[in-house]
């Protein structure tokens, strides 16, 4: 691991601060997502869909919804994740510009296509299981590429996604999974990460 990506993880903190004077522009906001695109899902599915709620009118009209906490008007913008139920559907679409460039063999991309089809076409739960795994790799994706720009982030589940849904006219296919605040941090001393339990009560080696 290099040393980069070390002290990205080790100096990431969940911030509910953000210094409200500063926003962040919509090309920033493309390159942080662009990069959360990059996050694993199974089969390629890249399940997900993402909102990013930059303005004013779109902070006041989600204020309420995530529990009039203070952080979704101070940060600069709040990215809805979502994951997608039906992602299998669109699975050979993803797939082909990876076959087009000789990564990845057609009848590999057949297979995958056919296996993802058959083990989630009637599966309601493996849906919503995948839809969360694939939304919560893309937020913490999202989370270290924002610390890599100097950003701080705060993921949210304090959140109503019944009522989310429908102010935001999401898709039916669309799990609301976490709310990702966005902004600078509110001091220049930033917060330290809380520490964490010794790896030996977490951890088991066989």
């Amino acid at each position: 691991m290099s040393n980069s990506i070390q002290s990205i993880i080790e100096s990431r903190v969940s911030t509910t601060r953000f210094d409200f004077r500063r926003s962040l522009s919509k090309d920033h906001i493309q390159k942080l997502l662009k990069l959360t695109t990059c996050a694993p899902t199974a089969y390629n599915l890249q399940n997900w869909r993402f909102l990013a709620l930059m303005s004013d009118e779109a902070k006041r009209r989600l204020h309420p919804i995530a529990y009039n906490q203070s952080q979704i008007l101070e940060a600069a913008a709040t990215i809805v994740v979502c994951g997608r139920l039906r992602g299998f559907t669109q699975l050979a679409e993803n797939l082909k510009p990876a076959v087009d460039q000789g990564m990845l063999p057609e009848q590999v991309a057949s297979a995958w296509v056919s296996a993802a089809t058959q083990s989630h076409q009637d599966n309601a739960v493996l849906q919503r299981d995948e839809a969360f795994r694939s939304a919560s790799l893309a937020a913490m994706t999202l989370m270290l590429a924002a610390q890599g720009m100097g950003l701080a982030s705060g993921p949210m589940s304090g959140f109503d996604a019944a009522a989310l849904h429908r102010e935001f006219a999401l898709d039916e296919e669309d799990v609301p999974v976490m709310l990702v605040t966005l902004g600078y941090p509110a001091h220049l001393d930033r917060e330290q990460q809380k520490p964490r339990r010794e790896l030996e009560s977490v951890a088991s080696f066989l």
